[in-house]
């Protein structure tokens, strides 16, 4: 026999199993065959392992989702990760940010305030986009990489094995229903030979089946170390980050206690009579609020420890710790 006559021969062996498996299936369908049922602590093992798959892909892809938000960033990823080479670095969103704000404070000049707190602001920007970069680093490794692990490699040795102890539950019932058919001895016994050793092969195929699967708590137990992992590299940037913007409060001083809606400030005391320089046009309080300043001794008008100023737009309190003012009134203010 030769080898083109020997694969002829297995390819007529291959088909014929297929339509007998298409036979089996098709008849249990239509409920014309009986159907070899597991045993409820396989079936148990297969739904777990089904439940695991279906919520790791969900956990791992809304996860990606969260490290990275932009989709196309997402998908060149994928692509140099398929191509086995390496991403190249781009600026995150908080770096890009923080630069920015650098460069528009050093073009304001660094020596006014609104410049040096750009610039203080832009740099904190950049060391967040940094944790940012350091986190997405640590959960890919030690979070995504583990679950993609299990779904394209454990759980698709499972897929296989399961697939193949379906066909040899088709084989078994296909040959447990020649039987039944069988009318002469030799038939019979030809018959009872073949359900002995199809029987012998679903038999060892579930045990196969069911030993991978047992395998599914160890790798629940693995995820957990994983998500412990997760946790606290989140945790670890979630304090970075918090330190941060705590230092650079502290760098930029307090801030007022209120703000108003519709993009409106609220007023902040003026600077007192005797800080003030005689001949300005204008003050502007730290809240932002212009207010029109006297330009000579005479327009200053003082009663008991308060001083007039004339508003240039009108300002709707925000609670009753503040004023209303229209503009061009003449509101006094404490010293």
């Amino acid at each position: 026999m030769n080898i083109m006559d020997f694969n002829v021969k297995k390819l007529a062996a291959d088909a014929g199993t297929f339509l007998s498996r298409a036979v089996q299936f098709t008849e249990e369908k239509l409920g014309q065959a009986e159907k070899t049922e597991l045993d409820a602590h396989l079936e148990n093992l297969l739904s777990k392992a089904e439940c695991t798959k279906i919520w790791t892909e969900k956990i791992m892809k809304q996860t990606e989702v969260l490290l990275q938000p932009n989709p196309n960033a997402r998908i060149e990823e994928f692509v140099y990760e398929k191509l086995d080479r390496k991403a190249p670095s781009r600026i995150n969103n908080p770096e890009l940010l923080g630069q920015y704000m650098i460069d528009a404070g050093t073009e304001f000049g660094p020596g006014t305030a609104y410049g040096n707190a750009l610039i203080k602001c832009g740099e904190t920007q950049k060391r967040i986009g940094t944790a940012d970069r350091e986190l997405i680093q640590t959960s890919a490794l030690n979070f995504l990489t583990p679950l993609r692990n299990f779904i394209e490699g454990d759980y698709k040795t499972i897929a296989k094995e399961r697939k193949l102890l379906q066909n040899k539950r088709l084989d078994l019932d296909a040959a447990k229903t020649r039987l039944k058919k069988a009318k002469a001895a030799e038939t019979k016994a030809s018959s009872e030979q073949e359900l002995r050793i199809t029987q012998s092969e679903f038999d060892r195929q579930a045990e196969i089946t069911r030993l991978l699967l047992e395998g599914i708590s160890s790798t629940h137990a693995h995820h957990l170390r994983c998500l412990n992992d997760f946790v606290e590299a989140q945790m670890t940037y979630y304090a970075q980050c918090y330190q941060y913007m705590l230092d650079l409060q502290k760098q930029l001083g307090s801030f007022p206690s209120s703000y108003c809606n519709n993009n409106q400030t609220s007023v902040a005391p003026v600077p007192s009579a005797s800080s003030n320089v005689i001949g300005s046009s204008t003050l502007t309080s730290t809240s932002g609020l212009v207010i029109a300043s006297p330009t000579n001794l005479n327009d200053l008008k003082e009663c008991s420890g308060s001083r007039k100023a004339r508003v240039l737009y009108d300002y709707d309190a925000a609670n009753s710790s503040e004023l209303s003012l229209l503009a061009d009134e003449r509101s006094k203010f404490p010293e």
